[in-house]
């Protein structure tokens, strides 16, 4: 079964061809970067018209790269959630009329799972069960795993996740946008120790995540009558270590309550060098292992779509009436079922 997957619930159009037997045939994504770094973020409107213009462009790029034509793809796989409802809805349309038009299946299929279970398509692919920290633009949760569909939801953030703490960070000392990746960047420049930051409910007992206090702090800091411009690389420095250091206690204690001996880290976020140095090194000194996406799945893609959803299908699930367009921007990932679940 060949699976053409579609992500654009954000500011990535991402399209891949999936075949269940032979693996991941071909990938491309086209970020909006440029377009919205006038703005310092994501314009929704600007979104929509952009994956309307790429999308059918991208598509015939992948089925070429994958040596494959329309008549081959017998199962089309497209995110419906969460995400930004008018980006959802360009992918959802042009996958059911595609879908309609080749008298194929077509799959909804949930961006977090995706990234869930993108290390899978990985050279060295964790088995179930895990534990799953997922940590991207717009969500940080800790998961437990036993199979497709089989998720329970360990602790999540009750405000700001961790990516959206980088940017707004990034935004604060002076950085554009994506600011994630900036601040990053502008960490490894920097020495920390100088700012003492928070590391919010790390001590909480529970599995759950606050970022929205630490963001306060670096206001508090950069708003502050001794802040100068050129001590924003140490600033950075110590707000990737706090963040770091809360997403690496709360994913080990997961391990430990759940006593699973495997942990999948993705989204995003999960890129961050800082980050898998210290997992890496924890889980090693446990006798525990860590597994992440392959670098070029680790933002939106179409490959983890249309992964997910081939999964799904083979699993026996199947798809709901045909030419049914259904997004849904908030879409809880423990609402999920396994394929064939009632």
């Amino acid at each position: 079964m060949r699976v053409l997957g579609i992500e654009s619930s954000c500011d990535e159009t991402g399209v891949a061809v999936f075949d269940v037997d032979a693996g991941l045939l071909g990938h491309s994504v086209h970020s909006q970067i440029d377009l919205h770094a006038t703005y310092g973020g994501v314009v929704p409107e600007l979104a929509s018209r952009d994956h309307i213009r790429r999308l059918p462009a991208l598509v015939r790029q992948v089925l070429a790269e994958s040596g494959c034509t329309l008549a081959q793809i017998d199962a089309i796989a497209y995110t419906a959630g969460p995400g930004l409802a008018g980006a959802l809805l360009v992918g959802a349309s042009y996958a059911e009329a595609l879908g309609m038009s080749l008298g194929v299946p077509v799959l909804p299929v949930h961006h977090l799972e995706g990234h869930l279970l993108s290390p899978l398509l990985s050279a060295d692919p964790p088995e179930f069960p895990f534990v799953a920290l997922l940590v991207s633009g717009g969500h940080t949760q800790l998961m437990q795993v036993t199979g497709v569909g089989e998720y329970v939801l360990l602790g999540e953030s009750l405000d700001d996740a961790a990516g959206e703490a980088f940017d707004k960070t990034a935004k604060l000392i002076g950085l554009g946008y994506p600011g994630g990746p900036q601040l990053a960047a502008l960490a490894e420049l920097g020495h920390a120790g100088r700012f003492r930051l928070p590391r919010p409910m790390l001590k909480s007992g529970d599995l759950d995540f606050s970022f929205s206090g630490l963001k306060t702090a670096v206001l508090n800091v950069v708003s502050g009558p001794e802040w100068k411009p050129e001590d924003a690389a140490d600033l950075a420095a110590d707000f990737q270590d706090a963040v770091v250091d809360v997403l690496c206690t709360k994913a080990l204690k997961a391990l430990e309550l759940t006593g699973l001996l495997r942990l999948v880290v993705a989204g995003g976020v999960g890129a961050n060098r800082k980050l898998r140095q210290r997992l890496d090194a924890a889980t090693r000194r446990k006798g525990w292992r860590v597994y992440y996406p392959e670098p070029a799945l680790c933002t939106d893609n179409g490959a983890m779509i249309a992964f997910a959803g081939g999964r799904r299908m083979a699993a026996g699930e199947a798809p709901e009436a045909a030419c049914a367009v259904r997004v849904y921007p908030r879409w809880p990932l423990a609402a999920l079922r396994a394929p064939g679940a009632a």
